[in-house]
């Protein structure tokens, strides 16, 4: 068994505060006995307004809020999966990247979420990721205290040849850390988590974020874990941000692909013939 933390988050428009959220979540987490923690997609910032924004958004190696986490989980020797912030690529466009550190505080895993939530609600939300954020081109995965990990972000849930990827890759945990909308939350956010879960036969870890935030924007919460026969471990609600506590037991993923084995028994579908 391996004791993870999820940090559910209401990420305002000040990294400097929200670094400090997660800082110390970290160190009680670590107190608990965590092994690893989650965080949410955007950790480090949500704000909508560009040229606001733009004002903390930094290369890597400047991020005030990558530099904190990297000091706190050498400090408490404990792993983190960032699930995402906001970075300056050297082709002056942002990415959206998520980031897996050790318990010595180094980056050994990143991230850029390649699809892109370029969507009009019928409750008149528009996002147009796509306009500032630059997709990224690579499956990835870590070797963790969980297990091989993947990583992947929020929108990229609703594209299963990814999760069909990262399956192959036989990954032990999917991290889908989100700012899922409240219209698609209700939706689609636990079938989707389900069915990611079941597909890949691996737990999946989702930290999220949740409510009214600065920018305007309002955020679906339920931060899950789910385990690889669909069943939901932990459920965090919508009433506000917090820090929870679940056990990852990798035997379960052993068992549960020698029961059900569609990893191993998969096939490649034919072209559709015109």
């Amino acid at each position: 068994m391996t004791w993870i933390a999820v940090l559910q988050m209401t990420s305002g428009i000040d990294p400097e505060t929200n670094a400090r959220t997660m800082t110390e979540a970290l160190t009680r987490a670590a107190g608990e006995g965590a092994a690893m923690m989650f965080t949410p997609e955007m950790s480090g910032m949500i704000d909508r307004e560009r040229a606001r924004a733009s004002a903390h958004i930094a290369r890597e190696a400047d991020d005030r809020v990558l530099a904190a986490l990297r000091e706190a989980a050498a400090k408490t020797g404990t792993w983190v999966a960032i699930g995402s912030l906001a970075m300056l690529r050297d082709d002056g466009m942002w990415a959206n990247r998520a980031f897996v550190i050790d318990a010595a505080g180094e980056v050994v895993a990143r991230y850029d979420k390649i699809h892109m939530f370029d969507v009009d609600l019928a409750t008149g939300e528009s996002w147009r990721e796509s306009r500032t954020y630059e997709p990224g081109k690579q499956v990835v995965t870590a070797e963790t205290p969980v297990g091989r990990l993947g990583l992947s972000i929020c929108y990229d849930i609703r594209f299963p040849a990814l999760y069909e990827a990262l399956g192959q890759a036989r990954c032990d945990v999917i991290a889908i850390p989100a700012a899922f909308t409240v219209p698609t939350g209700k939706a689609h956010w636990h079938l989707l988590q389900r069915a990611r879960a079941i597909e890949a036969s691996a737990f999946t870890v989702s930290a999220a974020q949740v409510g009214h935030h600065e920018d305007g924007r309002d955020t679906f919460g339920h931060s899950l874990v789910v385990d690889p026969w669909g069943e939901v471990l932990l459920d965090m609600g919508n009433d506000g941000p917090a820090l929870a506590f679940a056990e990852i037991d990798l035997a379960r993923i052993a068992d549960i692909r020698a029961q059900l084995p569609s990893l191993a028994n998969r096939r490649d579908i034919p072209k559709f013939a015109a």
